[in-house]
């Protein structure tokens, strides 16, 4: 954080260098992130002494107010600027004890944290001690991709939520969807309903109608396969995963599927990166795939081998996992050792492979990427 910035400054600053383009969309946003960034600027949170007292969360701050300032959930379509703008907000706002997470990596850490109160504290109740464990952690929290979809995130949300607020949490969130719109014809949406009304009492909400989708226009021009595998290849698979991500730097994430988890080695948002032993070597089937293309727009893999010199149940899994990326309109960004017609000369195999190589051809044009990208934009079911 520079001293004396703020939101506006650095997004004006963006202009003038040419990095921006004007939208006024974008403008309209970013000046309701910097009333949000002075209102935190005079708001002195006091911890409250005791667990009653964290529960009940109040907080002096000057002239007395009793509450933190209200926070905003920004949605909006893909490529908008969502995620630059409350990056903008969170490297500017001084506040203590901030973060910037991806809310599924976050309900994944909540999940976690209370399994290991169950165990440490049998038969009491975990969600109130978690819920003020994380307020403790986290003054300011700012979260990309608000979005719903597992049925146990969505039984869990409410009392967490309503928990952190009451201790004086502070949330800026973004999401492709309007609050009403979280956890759709999801499995008890009648138990969800509660959350959604905390969203609106303790969240402004901004509709972000930017002209354009900054990030397609970007994606058009990426180049997705990448051979042979050489320094060359690596770089451009690091510089893909910055363009997919707005340049976040990614971090381990589990999806759950089937009461087991699926190791995700680095993603960020929608976008996450494997090596090909990752998922060819592991012992992961169809049903595997289909929850990593459920819930990532694009898929990066590094390292595909030529296929000959492979076991069998290696190569299947490859086929397998292009053939499900593919009928799920994924976007992918690979490098290989060879072009997609190389990458397997045996038999046993060889007609599979010739679909899974005109696949590959297909999916690295700029129209694929495009049409994927388009597609990510329409509802997928819950994993």
């Amino acid at each position: 954080m520079v001293p004396g910035e703020d939101p506006l400054r650095r997004y004006r600053s963006l202009l003038e260098t040419g990095i921006l383009q004007p939208d006024p969309a974008q403008e309209r946003a970013v000046k309701r992130l910097q009333s949000l960034h002075i209102a935190l600027g005079a708001w002195r949170p006091q911890a409250p002494a005791g667990a009653l007292g964290r529960l009940v969360g109040r907080f002096v701050g000057r002239g007395g107010a009793v509450r933190p300032p209200r926070g905003l959930y920004i949605h909006g379509g893909v490529g908008r600027g969502k995620s630059m703008l409350m990056d903008l907000f969170h490297d500017t706002v001084a506040v203590e004890s901030k973060r910037r997470v991806h809310f599924h990596a976050f309900m994944q850490e909540a999940h976690d944290l209370i399994h290991a109160r169950r165990g440490s504290h049998p038969g009491a109740e975990p969600v109130g001690p978690v819920a003020v464990m994380m307020a403790e952690r986290n003054r300011l929290l700012c979260f990309d991709e608000f979005e719903v979809r597992d049925i146990a995130d969505a039984m869990l949300v409410s009392r967490l939520f309503r928990g952190m607020f009451d201790c004086g949490v502070v949330v800026v969130a973004t999401s492709n969807r309007h609050p009403d719109d979280l956890y759709r014809d999801g499995l008890h949406r009648d138990r969800f309903l509660p959350f959604i009304a905390i969203l609106r009492a303790r969240l402004g909400i901004l509709h972000l109608d930017a002209l354009r989708d900054y990030r397609l226009d970007r994606i058009r021009t990426l180049e997705v396969y990448h051979s042979p595998l050489d320094t060359a290849a690596g770089a451009a698979l690091e510089d893909a995963f910055a363009v997919l991500t707005d340049g976040a730097g990614g971090r381990a994430e589990q999806i759950s599927f089937r009461g087991r988890s699926i190791r995700v080695p680095r993603a960020a948002g929608q976008v996450a990166r494997f090596d090909f032993d990752d998922l060819c070597t592991q012992p992961l089937g169809p049903g595997d795939f289909l929850a990593i293309a459920r819930r990532y727009r694009s898929v990066l893999i590094a390292g595909v081998p030529v296929l000959d010199r492979r076991s069998p149940d290696v190569v299947r899994r490859f086929v397998t996992l292009i053939d499900t990326l593919y009928d799920c309109r994924t976007h992918i960004v690979i490098s290989a050792e060879a072009r997609p017609a190389d990458l397997y000369r045996g038999k046993r195999w060889g007609f599979e492979f010739e679909r899974t190589a005109s696949r590959l051809e297909e999916m690295r044009s700029a129209d694929w990427a495009e049409a994927a990208r388009l597609a990510s934009d329409v509802e997928r079911p819950a994993a």
